[in-house]
């Protein structure tokens, strides 16, 4: 997180350099333009910091695929009291389908925040974006937990796309409280991620997606 937010106030200082964008606030001396803009740099660094995040936590998620789909497949085991064999070749599968829908994820993720970097200089309305930002993050997170279940459910991956996006409160509370965990130093740390694909195998278990 030191260097994520070294290196969003590097590229926010690029910026303010190569568009001479300092230069023109301090040439009209306007100590209101000034507090937008440096409000809006306050901002963008925010979003920035999410997006850096943003592509930890995709890197984690492919890495963790294995754990996150067997924690998946044995949550719903215990729920049932059934024991699932163990399936290499599905396990496979599973991270596979797990990695392309993160990498999906990243690019959509990535197009919005840069959408959100542009209106941070938008006065005032640009001020509710690292929220919006925010639940982006969280509604993908909880999208990539709740897919694991969906595939379990023999799923196609643009069935579950259609059924996540029309369930998009579960994917985001699921996001929310990971979050929300973080805030536990170490512990929740830990446990953020087991949790966020147990809680959103019950979830689904409730709903049922076929």
């Amino acid at each position: 997180m030191y260097f994520f937010g070294k290196s969003a106030t590097a590229v926010i200082d690029y910026l303010t350099t190569s568009t001479g964008l300092g230069d023109w606030i301090q040439k009209f001396r306007n100590s209101w333009l000034g507090f937008f803009f440096t409000f809006a740099g306050i901002i963008l660094w925010l979003i920035l910091m999410l997006f850096y995040f943003s592509l930890f936590k995709y890197m984690w998620l492919i890495v963790g695929s294995p754990v996150f789909a067997y924690l998946s497949e044995k949550t719903e085991s215990i729920i049932e009291g059934n024991e699932f064999p163990f399936n290499f070749k599905q396990l496979i599968k599973d991270c596979w389908r797990g990695t392309k829908l993160a990498l999906r994820n990243t690019l959509w993720q990535t197009i919005y925040l840069i959408g959100l970097s542009l209106l941070t200089l938008v006065p005032v309305f640009g001020w509710v974006t690292p929220l919006i930002a925010l639940f982006a993050e969280c509604y993908y997170y909880g999208f990539s937990m709740i897919d694991y279940s969906c595939e379990r459910h023999k799923l196609p991956a643009s069935k579950s796309i259609q059924y996540i996006s029309h369930h998009r409160g579960l994917a985001i509370g699921n996001g929310l409280v990971f979050y929300s965990l973080h805030a536990i130093l170490f512990i929740g740390w830990i446990f953020a991620p087991a949790y966020a694909v147990i809680a959103a195998t019950l979830s689904l278990y409730k709903v049922n997606p076929d």
